[in-house]
């Protein structure tokens, strides 16, 4: 069998990964002799064109008599892909090109004797394919470069649309949570000023992570939107990306500030609160190195696997780390509200603590498992709405940690007695003679 049968789960687990969105995409193979190569996946209507050019092949074995019918490309639906498995395993074909389950793009017998191709393939049928490269002959490694276009064509004027049919409407539903995110900043920032009496720093880091998101949100818009149109970001996308890293590390840094304490009142973090940010900053830069790399490869790379991983390795990590400042902050409440006289103000503040950690572990579970839930079983006609669905959940947090923390004066979070101040003033007056 050319596929042999230890390969097969990595060929299950790789198209039955979500890739990303189809575009114009330049591609350069170089000495693979891996027998299936995913490429992108798109989700094709009645409309659907694959426009394939590839130039500059070449294969490792020159003999002429190598049987060109096991090499090409075909596009294959995920339920499709799993008859083809099992044929594979049952031993009734040696190749997936041979199946009847996957469509046939283009077969490398076809070359006669060429070094490149151009194919347009129409489809029809509407459904989620993925583009797939199929190398079944045995030690025999191909070098190429692929230049894929995927599109559906929309409207009577027949208009290419470049993203996939359940992902069309991104733009306006990036652009329509940005316009909300600057009408919130404009709301905090008007609250900042009518309490200006009682805003802290915190309030002032809060607005910053408002406007940053809504920027973010902004460019993803923009991105998406010229991919529709045209297939490529035209730069946009290395916007998103500094913006998507700021974001990040401003929301990671205001959970654990929050956490902590930390006010106009409290100007200080311990020890153990400065190596949670020293940890969390660091795991963004390559959580979002890691980010870029998946999106900007795709899953054809040998190393997409690896960075895959290595993303939501990172995710986990920061968000176990954020929990740690509240549940010391839950824990030293506690245990005041036992001991001193105060025992009102430090109970208030332990149940705001509990509802903001249990509001966090919330929004890290929907975030992270249920919305990735939604993609892996929703129809591919409607993926946006496991887009609308993280977004509505970022939205209500940030709503919640703002109503929570507003700048009031009889907010418990800000309620600092003398004995606090006097503690807050000898650790700073520490960490000056320990510098000096």
């Amino acid at each position: 069998m050319a596929i042999h049968r230890c390969r097969v789960p990595f060929l299950l687990f790789s198209l039955f990964v979500r890739f990303v969105c189809a575009e114009i995409r330049l591609t350069e193979i170089q000495q693979d002799d891996r027998p299936i190569i995913p490429f992108d996946e798109f989700g094709f209507t009645h409309t659907g064109h694959l426009e394939l050019n590839v130039t500059g092949i070449q294969l490792s074995n020159l003999n002429p008599d190598l049987d060109m019918t096991k090499v090409g490309f075909f596009l294959c639906t995920r339920d499709a892909w799993m008859q083809v498995l099992l044929q594979l395993e049952d031993g009734y074909i040696n190749c997936a090109l041979d199946s009847d389950f996957v469509k046939l793009v283009f077969e490398f017998k076809s070359l006669k004797g060429k070094s490149s191709f151009n194919t347009v393939y129409q489809e029809n049928n509407a459904d989620q394919y993925t583009l797939v490269f199929a190398n079944c002959l045995n030690h025999v490694k191909v070098s190429m470069n692929v230049r894929s276009e995927m599109y559906n064509l929309d409207g009577k004027e027949n208009r290419r649309d470049y993203l996939s049919s359940g992902k069309t409407i991104l733009p306006r539903v990036y652009f329509l949570f940005a316009l909300i995110y600057f009408i919130l900043a404009g709301i905090w920032g008007y609250v900042l000023y009518i309490k200006r009496l009682t805003v802290f720093r915190i309030h002032f880091f809060m607005l910053a992570v408002v406007i940053l998101k809504a920027v973010n949100l902004l460019c993803e818009a923009e991105d998406k939107s010229y991919i529709k149109r045209t297939g490529s970001a035209h730069g946009w996308d290395v916007l998103f990306y500094i913006f998507s890293f700021l974001k990040g590390v401003m929301l990671f840094t205001l959970i654990v500030l929050i956490g902590t304490g930390w006010s106009f009142l409290k100007p200080y973090l311990q020890d153990k609160e400065k190596k949670v940010l020293m940890i969390v900053i660091p795991l963004q830069v390559v959580a979002n190195v890691a980010q870029i790399v998946i999106d900007e490869t795709g899953p054809f790379g040998h190393d997409w696997m690896v960075w895959k991983q290595v993303f939501l390795l990172v995710d986990v990590v920061c968000c176990c780390a954020v929990l740690f400042p509240i549940v010391w902050s839950i824990k030293n409440l506690r245990q005041a509200a036992k001991t001193d006289g105060k025992a009102a103000v430090n109970l208030m503040k332990l149940t705001l603590f509990r509802q903001y950690y249990i509001v966090v572990i919330c929004y890290i579970y929907f975030t992270r498992v249920v919305v990735y839930a939604l993609v892996t079983i929703t129809s591919y006609k409607y993926l946006w709405t496991s887009v609308v669905a993280g977004e509505l959940a970022t939205l209500v947090f940030y709503v919640f940690t703002g109503y929570k923390f507003k700048p009031e004066p009889h907010n418990p979070y800000f309620v600092i007695d003398d004995e606090e101040e006097e503690a807050a003033a000898e650790q700073l007056k520490l960490e000056d003679e320990f510098e000096l």
